[in-house]
């Protein structure tokens, strides 16, 4: 096996400081692998019930009316969260995409948007309009308020009572940390704070952004009281098969909105052919609990790998799981180019690239990612990526599988190595 690794630029030296960490990390991955097991026979249950058939399978153009295949895949969707409607389309372009129009189909001039998890993801603040940009909620008299968190990361109930006025119409909750050094929330954390603001105004639709967290754990955002549930496809639930896509998952009433939203007043969920992209999403989702386990003990992997090495992780090594994003601060720039050339140079597309800092859009700092993917920006296949500034946290994602996970961060550590930015006998 060491000879395997070695083949692949991987030296000796990474590779048994790698297989020291991994020794301890068994009832770990046994835990996940029981929690994928789970999930594995809900996906199963919906896709029977639903009576998923070779006939859905089919790519529809046009118009896509009496769309067999894209109704049933929303049915199977809506099933497995437990929610009464489902939007799954190739048409949503991201999970931006997802979020903006699940926020505009929703909320109305004079209306109130409120975050009580602090800061937005920073795609969201051109689409809210805290950066003024074409098009945003804000030239639309669509407001914005938030209430931050406290500083070990809980929530701060007061001033998310005190947030809350008449004009407050949303709720948006993050689920996964973005570009922040924040735990992730768990399901139980969401429901609770859902609960809360719900008991400080009953008509309050709350909406979670549930973007790397989809079966991670045995329960969704939606069985805890969101009235939607938002992702996209190119991340845990599309299963590296899917080529595009998001989903909106909630209440008749708010999917419906959405729907109307994507394409047009009084067209709604009918139109929107698949194009042929049905095979992909159907076997991607059902392949999802098992990819997101492995995408899942690459996250904690990491964490063992370089908290030992004396670098903060959020989630640290021993933390429960919440999402698939794994954020190690490294300090610096150098080593945060060091890290993503390392994933880079272990992907099965495009090895050869380096991968260098650049102003991304939607962004307010350049930004450096690291993906050698089939779906170009899937994050769900082995990524890192992160904005070049203090702390200089690089948040690794995905794996198709436990073992191309396990290289990645393998080859990561390997350029950090031979560039003497880590020491590999610190804890000796």
């Amino acid at each position: 096996m060491r000879d395997i690794y070695e083949s692949l630029g991987i030296c000796r030296e990474v590779y048994e400081y790698g297989e020291q960490v991994l020794a301890g990390l068994r009832d770990r991955f046994d835990a996940i692998d029981a929690t994928a097991e789970y999930n594995q026979a809900k996906v199963l249950a919906a896709m029977q019930k639903n009576r998923v058939s070779g006939a859905c399978l089919t790519a529809s153009t046009g118009y896509g009316y009496n769309d067999l295949g894209r109704d049933t895949l929303e049915a199977v969707y809506a099933d497995c969260f437990h929610t009464q409607a489902a939007l799954v389309r190739p048409q949503i372009t991201c999970g931006t995409h997802a979020l903006a129009l699940a926020l505009s189909a929703n909320l109305r001039p004079g209306d109130e948007l409120l975050s009580p998890v602090g800061a937005p993801y920073d795609t969201l603040e051109e689409v809210i309009g805290i950066r003024p940009s074409l098009g945003s909620l804000a030239e639309y008299g669509i407001t914005y308020r938030q209430a931050d968190l406290l500083p070990g990361g809980g929530f701060d109930w007061e001033a998310i009572r005190a947030a809350i006025t008449p004009r407050t119409r949303l709720v948006t909750i993050q689920r996964s940390k973005g570009y922040a050094t924040r735990p992730s929330f768990s399901v139980e954390e969401i429901g609770e704070l859902i609960a809360f603001c719900k008991s400080v105004k009953p008509d309050l639709l709350c909406m979670v952004d549930n973007c790397y967290g989809e079966f991670v754990q045995r329960t969704e955002p939606s069985d805890v009281g969101a009235d939607m549930t938002v992702g996209s496809l190119i991340k845990n639930p599309g299963g590296g098969l899917a080529a595009a896509g998001g989903y909106i998952c909630g209440t008749a009433e708010c999917v419906e909105a959405c729907a109307r939203r994507l394409t047009a007043p009084g067209l709604g969920r009918e139109v929107g052919a698949n194009l042929g992209q049905l095979p992909g999403m159907y076997q991607g989702f059902f392949l999802a609990p098992t990819v997101t386990a492995g995408a899942l003990k690459g996250a904690i992997f990491a964490a063992n790998i370089y908290e030992r090495l004396g670098f903060a992780c959020v989630p640290n090594a021993r933390s429960p799981r919440h999402d698939i994003i794994q954020a190690v601060t490294l300090g610096s720039a150098e080593r945060m180019e060091a890290f993503c050339l390392g994933i880079q140079a272990a992907a099965p597309v495009d090895s050869h690239v380096t991968p260098v800092p650049w102003p991304m859009p939607g962004y307010d700092s350049d930004v450096i990612m690291a993906a050698g993917a089939f779906v170009q920006g899937s994050s769900i296949e082995l990524s890192a990526d992160g904005p070049i500034r203090p702390p200089y946290a690089v948040y690794f994602q995905g794996g198709l599988t436990w073992y191309h996970a396990k290289t990645g961060i393998l080859m990561s550590l390997q350029k950090l190595y031979e560039r003497g930015l880590v020491d590999l006998k610190r804890n000796e």
